[in-house]
């Protein structure tokens, strides 16, 4: 059986870095599942497939040709040969990407893709619903989360570093409308796993994070 760590958590808690930097260390498989429907997004248009087009997207997603790879301290996404990773943040695919993951069908298709990510050595994914939809068997799985205002200091501290402009009260208000959304949803809300490790990161260094879970890890007997 390949070993999984599922790690979630609502946004800004640090859990991309960290599946990265765990992924990294066990030299594991990574997969960061928020991305995908980005990348799906994104794809469908390249290919001139409408984003309201069913079968047509459950196609793309099935087959999706994407992988994630460890570049310079960061997540690289590279979609059939080439790195997206800069693309698919911009706003206009975001919006793609919202307009392809309420169809049920297509997530169904992705779900299917996520599971395919599950290859040897082993597969560090993180995501919303890792851990209580997609990959329920995984014997180790995190619930990353922080208070919502450390969550907005971060994501402020990368915006400003980026050269955005951004205030901290706007950012903790969309902080909490987002985990608001996010946790009341009808299709996967998120939430930790009933077998979840639940880690606060509000005052712990993204290292500190990264070897808690190595160590859980290790109790596990999963490296």
């Amino acid at each position: 059986m390949i070993p999984i760590i599922t790690i979630d958590g609502p946004v800004s808690s640090g859990k991309g870095t960290v599946a990265r930097l765990v992924a990294a260390r066990l030299a594991w498989h990574l997969l960061d599942s928020g991305a995908l429907y980005r990348v799906l997004g994104l794809y469908a248009t390249r290919q001139g497939v409408a984003l309201d087009d069913q079968p047509a997207l459950i196609r793309l997603a099935e087959n999706l040709p994407v992988v994630f790879r460890e570049q310079n301290g960061d997540t690289a996404v590279v979609l059939d040969g080439e790195d997206v990773s800069a693309d698919i943040r911009r706003e206009e695919v975001g919006e793609m990407a919202s307009q392809v993951a309420v169809l049920q069908p297509v997530r169904d298709a992705l779900f299917a893709r996520q599971r395919a990510f599950a290859l040897s050595p082993g597969l560090v994914a993180d995501g919303r619903d890792m851990g209580t939809v997609v990959f329920q068997d995984a014997p180790l799985k995190i619930y990353l989360n922080a208070s919502a205002e450390e969550r907005a200091r971060r994501r402020y501290a990368q915006l400003k570093e980026k050269g955005f402009d951004a205030t901290l009260a706007t950012l903790i208000e969309d902080i909490q409308t987002r985990d608001d959304r996010d946790m009341n949803r009808d299709v996967a809300p998120l939430k930790p796993a009933d077998d979840a490790v639940e880690i606060d990161s509000t005052s712990l260094s993204v290292e500190q994070v990264v070897d808690a879970i190595l160590d859980e890890a290790a109790r596990r007997s999963l490296v």
